[in-house]
């Protein structure tokens, strides 16, 4: 049996961070399922309470290549508290094998492209290991991610 991630991500409103996180990892929306105006409409036919729904727009986003996981929005009721325990790395530096001056320059231009698409900069991710340079942001609900 061929086994399948998706990756689910909590939070307010689905289609905003939906469209960031496209943004951010060179995702597309996912368009609802076939015959659906929207993806409000699929759930609503599927039992979801209207106090369970996200408001209109997408709330998820696939890979068009294939290869990533699609990552679905939840709207929750709640809102985010503490620190997540799980977070994604935004590799863009290159690796190792691209001088560190390189490494920097990638990563503060997808850091500011981030910061132009709602995300907020926290800082130079703080580590011992020698040239490894990242820094360390929120996505437009607080959510914490790092670029490197």
């Amino acid at each position: 049996m061929k086994r399948t991630i998706q990756l689910t991500i909590d939070c307010a409103e689905p289609d905003r961070l939906a469209r960031f996180w496209a943004l951010a990892l060179d995702y597309v929306p996912e368009e609802p399922p076939g015959g659906f105006p929207s993806w409000v409409e699929y759930w609503r036919s599927r039992g979801v309470s209207e106090n369970e729904l996200g408001g209109e727009g997408y709330d998820s986003i696939v890979d068009p290549s294939g290869v990533g996981p699609r990552i679905w929005f939840q709207p929750v009721p709640e809102p985010k508290l503490v620190k997540n325990r799980v977070h994604l790395d935004l590799m863009v530096s290159g690796g190792g094998g691209v001088p560190l001056a390189a490494r920097q320059s990638r990563v503060n231009a997808e850091v500011a492209r981030l910061e132009a698409a709602g995300a907020t900069r926290v800082g130079v991710v703080p580590t011992t290991a020698r040239e490894h340079y990242g820094v360390a942001m929120l996505d437009p609900e607080g959510n914490e991610f790092d670029v490197g």
